[in-house]
């Protein structure tokens, strides 16, 4: 039963022993108070659920110990029922105005003061039901509205994050996005052989350094009084003051740290393949210059291979066709001579039309190399 101290106040004895025996065998603590005043200064220390207060009584009348009940918000919430000699109408009106509950006619039997009670017993336990509900609902809503503006947090950091470049600027970012959640922070990026730490105020100190060392390897989360350590491959995260008042929201930021970390190490991993791919593209851009510049000296070379080939031909046709009249040479030797130089010449025609395509083929090569350097840029 949700009803378990009810406080009776009559200025008669005799009233008061009736209640009692009435009262005797149910699992109820009763106290008993003659006059208003001597109610009023046992209610708050008592605290009863309902009260049975006579109206007609000397130096304070049960309507203004009521009205007195009433205005005070830490007795508001007691149920009064007053019990009456009369129960006119206006009597039981009057008695609602004050602001009671119920109201019972003296004299009463024992099973009508019983029902009433029990009566009285299911409107608090109705009552408790509701305002556990209300609790409950008030503190969805304040969860749900806490939550809410953190996940904005959380939006508005991934959302950042992803202009970042940087691994130092993005290890601020992280300190700075829990410090909007006033959570103190130590963290641990590693990547690429380095290893580095940032902290609120700077600089994270030895045995933060070497707990990061000692559990960076055992596991994800690890909490310790207000502590709570956040391992990934390529971040831990120390927080120093998680939140041990309140499980619910302890629980809730748990969950958002783990998240945030998560989303952070994947972007730091994209840093890390950006800059890798960055140094990539500065080492490809090196070697398709160095092969451009080898092929158009390559070219370079055979043009002028060629040139003074044709230069000697020239030069050679020239001396051949003044000496050869005058080398006493019958038709046939000369004609021999003539088609032994024109054979040569055309041969270095030849070797020309493979320099053409050798140029064709260097040609092809740069354009690949093009594609391939707009490709991966």
């Amino acid at each position: 039963m949700a009803l378990t101290k009810i406080l009776a106040v009559d200025d008669e004895p005799f009233n008061l022993e009736i209640i009692e025996e009435i009262l005797e065998d149910l699992d109820f603590e009763l106290r008993l108070a003659n006059s208003g005043p001597e109610c009023l200064d046992m209610v708050e220390d008592y605290m009863p659920q309902v009260i049975l207060l006579d109206v007609s009584m000397p130096q304070m009348s049960g309507y203004e110990v009521c009205k007195t009940l009433k205005s005070n918000p830490s007795t508001a919430h007691i149920i009064v029922m007053f019990v009456s000699a009369r129960g006119t109408v206006e009597e039981r009106m009057e008695g609602y105005s004050a602001g009671a509950e119920d109201y019972i006619v003296k004299p009463f039997g024992h099973d009508e003061l019983r029902s009433k009670l029990k009566n009285l017993n299911q409107v608090l336990v109705e009552k408790q039901s509701l305002e556990k509900q209300v609790e409950a609902a008030t503190s969805t809503a304040f969860n749900a509205m806490a939550n809410s503006s953190e996940m904005g947090q959380i939006v508005n950091y991934v959302e950042s994050i992803a202009l970042i470049t940087n691994p130092d600027d993005l290890a601020k970012a992280l300190i700075d996005c829990l410090q909007s959640f006033d959570l103190q922070s130590n963290v641990e990026f590693r990547y690429d052989s380095i290893v580095k730490h940032y902290a609120l105020h700077g600089v994270c100190s030895p045995i933060v350094i070497e707990l990061f060392e000692m559990l960076k390897n055992k596991g994800r989360l690890h909490e310790f009084s207000q502590r709570l350590l956040v391992n990934y491959e390529l971040i831990s995260l120390l927080i120093l003051n998680m939140p041990g008042h309140d499980p619910d929201k302890h629980g809730r930021i748990r969950d958002h740290v783990c998240f945030i970390v998560s989303v952070t190490e994947q972007q730091l991993r994209a840093i890390i393949t950006k800059n890798l791919l960055d140094a990539q593209q500065v080492k490809l851009n090196a070697v398709a210059s160095t092969v451009h510049s080898k092929f158009h000296g390559l070219i370079d070379l055979l043009n002028e291979n060629r040139l003074n080939n044709e230069q000697v031909f020239k030069k050679l046709q020239e001396e051949l066709e003044v000496r050869i009249p005058t080398m006493g040479l019958d038709e046939d030797q000369e004609i021999f001579i003539y088609k032994k130089v024109d054979e040569t010449i055309q041969n270095s025609v030849a070797r020309e039309e493979s320099v053409i395509q050798v140029k064709e083929a260097f040609a092809d090569i740069e354009t690949e190399l093009s594609i391939l350097l707009n490709h991966s840029q």
